[in-house]
Parts: C-alpha cells; sequence; structure tokens
C-alpha cells in the first residue's frame, strides 16, 4: 500500500514518543492501524506490548476491525489491546481491587439516588431531570479536575448545598462499593501513585502506547498514560488541536499544544493532505481556523483537486431558511443522491425543530444522531399552553395548576378544592382578603382575553400582559440561570404559533411532531436511510458529500455564551468540524430575522469568506458562489 509521506514517516518511527498533528481526512486511523502493524511485523515488538487507546468503544472495535484485516494480522486477534480510557483504567483497577463490571453503577441507580438528594434538600426545579442531569455534570467535573470541593462554586444550587450533595453522592457509591467513570480514572491515578510495583507491572505490559483524538484528553486521562509510558516513553500520540471541541467534558486542548515542552525529543509528523474534501472547502475552512491564536499551524493540501464553491446562503427569516434548504435536498434526490448522502449539521438541541418539521412538511426521510427534545414538553411550554388550554376550557385542576402562580400569585393549592376549578369557589375561599379576589378576577380576566385570540397572539399576550417573561427572569435570577437561554424556548414556542391561525390546528401540529420525535427515537440505532440531522459536536468523525450548516448567526455560532477567547476559539474550532465534514458541497445557511428582531451573521463566514469586515464584497462573493453553486 502506498503511503504519502507524511503518513509514512509517523508509521516508521521507531522508539521514543511522536506527536502526528491529523488534519480532517488525511487518515490518522490508517496511520495508527499501520503503525501497529509495523511494530509487530517489521520491530519484532510482541502484540501484547502494544496498547492503543481511543475515546469511544465503537471507535476501539473500529481500529481493531481494520488492524485484523491488515496482511498477516489476522493471526494476533486478541492480543494487541484496543481500548477506550476508561476500559483501560477500570482493567487495571480490576486486578488490583477484584472489581468486577458489577461494580459500575448504573445511569438509573444514578438519578434515582440525586432525586432522593433533591427530596432530602429540598431543591425544587420546574424540570427535575435536567437539574438531576446538571448535578451530576458538577459532580464529575469535580471529580475529573481533581478539584478542591471546598473552593468550587455551584451553578446550580447554594454552594454548601451542593458539597453537601456530593459528599453524600460519594458516601453512597463507596457504601455499595460502587464506581462512576470518573472514579475510575481517579483511582486508577491514586493506584499507580501510591503502588510503584503495580505501576511497573503495566510499564512492562504495555511498552508500546498510542493514543488516538489525543486533543480530547482530560488532566486525569493524561497524568495516568505519562506514568504507564515511562520510562522508554514510547508514546504515539495522533490528534488535531483544531478539532478538540470537548471542554464542556473537561477535555483540554492545551496538553496537546504542551506536548513538546513534556517530551523535548519527541518527534513531531503533520499530516498534511486531505483525501476528503475538494479543494475550496478545504481553503475555506484553513482560512477560517487560521484565526485562531493557540494552535499549531498547518498548511493543509487538498488530495481531491477543486470542486464547487463553498456557497454562503442568507436568508430573510428560518421560514424561509428551512423552506430553501428542503428544496434544494428534494432536488438532491431528484438527481440521483441518496438521502443518506446529505447532513444537516447545527449548534445546539434547540436549532433544528423548524428543520424537523419543514422535512416532515417535504416527506424528505431523516435520521437523527442526537435525540431532538421536543419544545412543546419543556416546561415553559406545558406552563403557557395550559394557559390556552385553559381559556379553551380545560379547567381541571391538573391544568390550572400548571399556571395558576406563574407569575406568583399567591392563590393556595387548598383554594383548588374540586377536580374542575370554579373561579368563584377560588374566591369564596379568599371572601375576606379583597386584595386576593381582585388577584382571581385578573386572572379570569387574562382567560377570557386570551379565548379568541390566534395562537402567535396568545403566546404573546401571556408573556407581556400576563407577565410571565418577568417571571422566568426573576425564576432564572434565583436559580444562577440566564434568561436568556429560558426565553429562548418562550421565542421558539411564539415563532412555532405563528405558523398557524387556529388553535386546533396548532395543538394538532404538535401531536403530529411528537409522533415523529418518537418514531425517530425507534429508528436511532440505524443511522442511515435519510438526511441525517446532527450537531456540530455528534458529527466530529464523520463525512458526507453534501453539508448544511444551520443558522451560522451570531449568539448561535459563535454561541452567546461564549464570551472568553478560549470559549471563542472552541466555538470557532467547532465551526472548522462541521466545514470538514463536507466531501464535495458545503453550504452555510445564516437568517437576517428571527423572532422579529435583526440577527447577523456569524463572524466564522467573514473568517472562512477571507473578508472578516466585508459588508457588500461578502455579498457579492455569496451571491456569486449561488450562481457557481446552481450551475452544477
Amino acid at each position: 500500500m502506498g503511503f504519502h509521506p507524511s503518513q509514512a514517516e509517523a508509521i516508521a518511527h521507531g522508539e521514543g514518543p511522536m506527536m502526528v498533528l491529523a488534519g480532517p481526512g488525511s487518515g490518522k486511523t490508517t496511520v495508527i492501524t499501520h503503525r501497529t502493524r509495523h511494530l509487530i511485523a517489521e520491530r519484532g515488538v510482541s502484540p501484547s506490548r502494544i496498547l492503543v487507546i481511543t475515546f469511544t468503544r465503537a471507535a476501539a472495535r473500529e481500529m481493531e476491525s481494520r488492524f485484523l484485516r491488515l496482511p498477516g494480522m489476522e493471526e494476533t486477534g486478541g492480543r494487541v489491546s484496543f481500548g477506550t480510557f476508561h476500559s483501560v483504567f477500570f482493567t487495571i483497577l480490576k486486578h488490583a481491587y477484584r472489581y468486577q463490571a458489577s461494580n459500575v453503577v448504573r445511569e438509573e441507580q444514578r438519578i434515582r439516588f440525586m432525586r432522593e438528594l433533591l427530596t432530602r434538600h429540598r431543591l425544587e426545579a420546574e424540570d427535575e431531570n435536567e437539574c438531576i442531569s446538571s448535578l451530576l455534570g458538577e459532580i464529575s467535573h469535580v471529580k475529573s479536575e481533581l478539584l478542591d470541593l471546598e473552593h468550587y462554586y455551584s451553578q446550580n444550587c447554594p454552594d454548601q448545598v451542593f458539597r453537601q450533595i456530593y459528599r453524600e453522592y460519594e458516601a453512597w457509591m463507596q457504601a455499595g462499593r460502587m464506581l462512576d467513570f470518573d472514579d475510575m480514572l481517579v483511582m486508577c491515578r491514586q493506584l499507580l501513585l501510591e503502588r510503584p510495583d503495580i505501576l511497573q507491572a503495566w510499564q512492562n505490559k504495555f511498552q508500546y502506547i498510542l493514543v488516538d483524538e489525543f486533543q480530547d484528553i482530560n488532566r486525569v486521562q493524561y497524568e495516568i498514560v505519562r506514568m504507564l509510558a515511562r520510562p522508554e516513553n514510547n508514546l504515539f500520540i495522533v490528534g488535531d488541536d483544531d478539532q478538540s471541541v470537548y471542554r464542556f467534558r473537561g477535555a483540554r486542548p492545551e496538553i496537546m499544544l504542551g506536548f513538546p515542552k513534556d517530551y523535548p525529543d519527541a518527534k513531531t509528523v503533520i499530516l498534511d493532505t486531505n483525501f476528503r474534501s475538494t479543494r475550496e472547502i478545504v481553503e475555506a475552512s484553513l482560512r477560517l481556523i487560521s484565526c485562531n491564536q493557540k494552535r499549531y499551524k498547518k498548511d493543509l493540501r487538498a488530495f481531491r483537486g477543486p470542486g464547487k464553491p463553498v456557497l454562503t446562503c442568507a436568508s430573510p427569516a428560518p421560514g424561509e431558511e428551512t423552506r430553501r434548504i428542503a428544496e434544494e435536498i428534494r432536488g438532491y434526490l431528484q438527481a440521483g443522491y441518496r438521502p443518506e448522502d446529505i447532513a444537516i449539521l447545527y449548534r445546539t438541541h434547540l436549532n433544528p425543530r423548524l428543520m424537523v418539521e419543514r422535512l416532515m412538511e417535504y416527506n424528505i426521510p431523516f435520521v437523527m444522531k442526537d435525540m431532538l427534545p421536543n419544545l412543546y414538553e419543556h416546561w415553559i411550554s406545558r406552563n403557557v399552553l395550559a394557559y390556552i388550554r385553559a381559556a379553551a376550557g380545560d379547567l381541571s385542576r391538573s391544568n390550572v395548576l400548571l399556571f395558576l402562580n406563574r407569575p406568583n400569585r399567591y392563590i393556595s393549592r387548598d383554594a383548588l378544592e374540586e377536580t374542575r376549578v370554579s373561579w368563584d369557589r377560588v374566591k369564596a375561599f379568599y371572601q375576606d382578603r379583597e386584595w386576593m379576589q381582585e388577584r382571581v378576577e385578573q386572572l379570569e380576566y387574562d382567560l377570557e382575553m386570551l379565548r379568541d385570540m390566534p395562537p402567535a397572539a396568545a403566546v404573546n399576550y401571556i408573556r407581556k400582559a400576563v407577565g410571565y417573561d418577568c417571571y422566568i427572569r426573576e425564576y432564572a435570577e434565583s436559580r444562577h440561570l440566564k434568561p436568556e437561554d429560558l426565553m429562548e424556548i418562550l421565542d421558539q414556542l411564539q415563532e412555532s404559533a405563528a405558523g398557524f391561525s387556529e388553535t386546533e390546528a396548532w395543538f394538532a401540529h404538535m401531536e403530529a411532531y411528537k409522533k415523529q420525535l418518537k418514531e425517530q427515537a425507534a429508528r436511532q440505532q440505524e443511522r442511515n436511510g435519510g438526511v441525517a440531522l446532527m450537531t456540530m459536536h455528534s458529527s466530529k468523525g464523520l463525512e458526507f458529500p453534501i453539508v448544511y450548516i444551520l443558522d451560522a448567526n451570531e449568539g448561535i455560532t459563535p454561541h452567546r455564551k461564549a464570551v472568553l477567547e478560549a470559549d471563542l476559539e472552541e466555538e470557532r474550532r467547532m465551526f472548522y468540524v462541521a466545514m470538514t465534514r463536507a466531501r464535495d458541497r458545503l453550504c452555510v445557511c445564516y437568517v437576517q430575522e428571527r423572532y422579529g428582531r435583526k440577527q447577523q451573521r456569524s463572524r466564522f463566514i467573514g473568517e472562512y469568506l477571507g473578508q472578516p469586515d466585508a459588508g457588500s464584497g461578502a455579498r457579492q462573493t455569496e451571491e456569486r458562489s449561488r450562481k457557481i453553486w446552481n450551475k452544477g
């Protein structure tokens, strides 16, 4: 098999550390598998002395499968160790402490216990599942970063309450002799630090260590790998600092950037040929990522040569954006492309709802790698929809309780004695408090006003006249949340309502949408048979002939939460990952107005166009690329 010079150099590397900077589509898996074969076939290394570490089980299985298909390697089956960080570290713990798979805590066990803790500490949350997920994420962050609990400040509850929850969680785990994934890392590190004899045994076992996707490594993982690699330091790392997009999980791209300082004798090879994408896509993505300051400079080349220009497409509003994309996709399908040749990528889970609805309307099959949360089942949506249902006559106690004190009217649940609410009885309950009767009468008046309003007007009335927006701001402030994150739910709900003149039609649409999401969940494992919809994070490692990037607007990508320079650089890396998923055609879409407010296109568009401060010039480039695209 013929290799490019940089690939051949990496594969044939001898002893000592090496860093392989592998750009998108540059054949890093080929390098790792052939490097492993080279160690065995050319250098006489025993397969059992080689450890290949990846980040996911699927990647480990794929890596091992490709290795075993290489000439002469099938007889080594099971002798080279392919595994994830967690599986490797758990193996070490298993030998030392006799742990079994049954000692690994199941996710449902953690959630059940956290629910008990919420009750015990009287933590009220509108969305209990979201609160539990956030608290578990904070516990994981404290463990994996080896943080001092006393100096950690929670984003989800009072600091002292979080510290108590953390301690009780740890006590529960220890009492049941259970481990979570973070424990595997922390305990393995501690074991190897305290037991030099055990460390030496594993150092003798794994004399050659290869690490894939090294840019995603965290602090504890790196410390353990460094210990295992000593004293020979036959550490072969492969990754791309430009594709490090998991800081929220603890990944630290600065570890890869600092590798030459940790290993001054390390050799560096850059896999600088992109075998995946056309020249236009490679060059545009390189212009973008070159705007990052903290990175290894790489001059990447496209092996395939020229193709279609990168298309930058502006739409007046989201409805027009999704319609245009759906029509183009239908054209591709009519031209002979398969649905699975096309991907639509977006920054967050909230972005694709309109796109999903449009694909449903056009009967275009699609699959989703990530489970899309149902907007209409969010607790904020349930509150607003309960108002509208009550105005239409649903005065069941369960429905009224969803909005009764949102905003707070200080109406007691005891005032709602029966399964169907009577406002006269509620006023009678407060017969000695005139001001409370006035509040009930105001609520009656609001429901009367809502009765004949079209959906969008009703949502707006609830937000502004009833005061639900103010309630959300107060709710966010009391829980250290950003109000704009919750306001986006309301904006999306109002955007959905604007497409319907009758409440019944809107509610019927919600039911159809819910049904479609359930069908998607059932098909989620198939991963084929439709246009792929996924977040930029989930697209990493994949490729498609045709890629659309949705909603390339400021505040979405880069996300409004990205304030620090490190955050902005990660956002740019994420956009870079999205761009480089495309093989043949890449279309970046943005809108000029959303929720009745003007929108600014993402700064990343100007950066990949080479016109970061250009207005009319950028628009001319967009129009020119549209014409060339359409000719194809």
